[in-house]
This record gives structure tokens, C-alpha cells and sequence, in this order.
């Protein structure tokens, strides 16, 4: 097995069993609930938006491990981050996640994300790589 391939697991793992910033936002000023019908996972996912940024992200749900993990380290990559950029670390995800050859520059920019280029493998994992990130464009879209 390649070192990435084990640094990918060893992440994916890591962040499964203890997932970062896990669990509900008092009250939070927006939200929205993501399911895929694939495979049962399911997520809420609640922010904070102050002056256009995003202060506070949080999410809870069930699903498999990939998914847990995507949400886990999405939240640490967009807290802080102006609203407006979410959209675009989206696109940049889902072009890492479904390219036969992705922007090079979009992996710098994702940082711990771009561990994530491994899903590319597995298109039936896509989605649940990408649902917490659909989940926040929701809650934004909504809030």
C-alpha cells in the first residue's frame, strides 16, 4: 500500500471516530438536513454567519466513514470563511472528487481536503464525500 493511500485511510479513520467541531450550533442562523438515498448516510449540518463570515459550522448525522470525515475536516476549512468562498471551495471539492485530472492549483487551496482525491477511485462514494458540502450550500441558500 502507497504512503498516500495509508495517510488517506489513516485521516479517514481518524476523523470518523472523532470528528471535528460534532454536534449543534445554539441557535444557529441557518441549517439544512442532506440525505443520500444510496447508501442511508445523513446529515444536519448549522452555522453562524456574522458580517458575511462564516463564524461558527457544526454538523451532526449518521453515515459511513468517508462522509463523517468530509464533514468533519469541511468544517475546519470553512469556518472563518466568507460565505461567498463556500460555494467556491465546493467547486474546487467536487472537481478533486470527479476529474480525471483536476486543477492542480484547487488542491493547494483545499488543504486537508484534497486527501479526499482518493474518492475519485470509487464513484459510487462520491456523493457521500461531497454531501456535507451540498448540505452547507442548502443551509447558506436558505439562511
Amino acid at each position: 500500500m502507497s504512503n498516500l493511500n495509508e495517510l488517506y485511510q489513516q485521516v479517514i479513520l481518524d476523523h470518523n471516530k472523532n470528528p471535528k467541531n460534532y454536534g449543534q450550533l445554539p441557535p444557529p442562523c441557518c441549517s439544512a438536513e442532506g440525505k443520500n438515498p444510496l447508501c442511508g448516510d445523513h446529515i444536519d449540518v448549522y452555522l453562524t454567519i456574522e458580517d458575511g463570515i462564516i463564524k461558527d459550522l457544526k454538523f451532526e448525522g449518521d453515515g459511513c466513514a468517508i462522509s463523517k470525515a468530509s464533514a468533519s475536516i469541511m468544517t475546519t476549512v470553512l469556518k472563518g470563511k466568507p460565505v461567498a468562498a463556500a460555494n467556491e471551495y465546493l467547486e474546487m471539492f467536487q472537481d478533486l472528487v470527479t476529474s480525471d485530472q483536476p486543477n492542480e492549483e484547487h488542491k493547494g487551496k483545499l488543504g486537508k481536503m484534497a486527501i479526499f482525491r482518493g474518492v475519485h477511485e470509487f464513484p459510487t462514494r462520491i456523493k457521500c464525500a461531497t454531501l456535507a458540502w451540498h448540505t452547507v450550500k442548502d443551509a447558506v441558500a436558505a439562511g
